[in-house]
């Protein structure tokens, strides 16, 4: 009787053992078979915009996708239109110029830019600085990639700002790149012009390179901040912009980061060898967008959002949170009351009795522990239903 071979055991690569699947991935996995099986589960975790683009967008996108000439291959540098647009765009709103031809690259959102960014300027072993709390791709990513992650502490008493002391003592020998996102995600802290100048002085200092990861600064804000402003950015900075959450696009997939000529080769080395150029007719319905009134913005990115934050408050308020009505961005982030053990016995309270989903902000470091985020993404009349239902929920404890 032939024998069968013993198959080989498969296994996947270490670094997979680094990171665990994204906390949404699985989170909203286990949410959507529970609305299967007929809960209706409100979402109010996760930042992603609910209204559409403006109409001048998607009409833009039509108009194009529907021509024969447009179907090809794109280049990975992104067409001119786009690129003009985005230098554009900085200009207005920032008051920032930009080289569309040299210091641009649009990017297929800003996570795609994490990646690229690493790739191009650290080796494996070399140590990149994150925020806690902060976005937790930045640590993902860097482990995958074979980086040290050190963190840098962001603390409330100082208005979730870096503590330059603290950073001034730490041993920056292996030391490539500093992650900062301002306005800061989760806690809603706005961008500062002093905190931008001292992150300069310090890459500068240092010889490190700060990314900013700038996708918030319309959002709830008057007066949108870029690190590029101050003098001699260029020099050390990377700053991501996304059109995700100031142009009600998250699912179009569409991106930039500036920055200094030589540093955009290099990415552009690291991206051409990965990716091609996105949908020419998406491109050119993101440049149209770029062109947005500063009254669409007003409406879509400030007045909207205004109203709902008004009811996220009154949840926060009712599930005996607290918060600095200082912050700005698409989430409101709450400090849970004492009686709570962790952020997680609190959100997943509120999920199994009042069917409403919050995020605990443990998944965006240790800092986060004891607080919880509340997204804006959702519809005043079904904020003010899930607030209704917590209402009740706190009513028979």
């Amino acid at each position: 009787m032939k024998q069968t071979e013993n198959p080989t055991t498969i296994r996947p690569a270490d670094r997979l053992g680094l990171v665990s699947e994204y906390y949404f991935s699985r989170k909203l996995k286990e949410i959507a078979q529970r609305n299967a099986q007929g809960e209706d589960i409100i979402s109010l975790a996760i930042g992603s915009p609910d209204m559409p683009p403006s109409p001048e967008t998607t009409i833009t996108l039509m108009r194009y996708a529907l021509r024969d000439d447009t179907h090809g291959y794109q280049p990975t540098v992104g067409i001119p239109e786009l690129r003009q647009a985005m230098a554009d765009w900085y200009k207005r709103w920032y008051n920032v110029a930009l080289d569309y031809q040299t210091e641009i690259q649009p990017l297929i959102g800003s996570k795609e830019g994490i990646l690229h960014i690493t790739l191009a300027f650290c080796n494996p072993g070399d140590t990149v600085l994150v925020p806690n709390p902060g976005y937790p791709t930045y640590t993902s990513l860097s482990r995958l990639l074979g980086q040290k992650v050190v963190y840098y502490d962001l603390k409330p008493e100082n208005g979730w700002q870096p503590d330059f002391d603290a950073l001034e003592q730490m041993d920056m020998t292996n030391v490539k790149l500093m992650w900062t996102n301002y306005p800061h995600m989760p806690t809603g802290a706005p961008a500062q012009r002093a905190t931008y100048e001292r992150l300069v002085d310090f890459a500068r200092r240092k010889g490190i390179v700060i990314v900013n990861d700038n996708p918030y600064s319309l959002i709830l804000n008057k007066k949108p901040l870029s690190i590029l402003q101050v003098p001699g950015a260029k020099e050390c900075c990377i700053e991501l912009n996304s059109m995700s959450k100031s142009h009600n696009m998250p699912g179009w997939r569409v991106g930039l980061l500036a920055a200094n000529a030589e540093f955009v080769r290099w990415i552009l080395k690291v991206k051409s060898n990965i990716d091609n150029g996105t949908f020419r007719p998406m491109q050119m319905a993101a440049a149209k967008a770029y062109q947005n009134s500063s009254a669409w913005h007003t409406k879509n990115n400030i007045t909207l959002y205004r109203k709902r934050r008004q009811v996220a408050e009154e949840i926060m308020q009712t599930l005996g949170c607290t918060f600095d009505p200082a912050q700005v961005g698409m989430f409101l982030w709450g400090r849970i009351p004492e009686r709570y053990t962790n952020a997680e016995e609190l959100t997943e309270r509120v999920l199994n009795e009042a069917h409403v989903f919050i995020t605990p902000g443990f998944i965006f470091g240790s800092a986060g522990e004891r607080y919880v985020r509340i997204s804006l993404c959702a519809k005043e009349e079904k904020l003010a239903e899930a607030l209704g239902r917590i209402k009740k929920l706190v009513s028979n404890l």
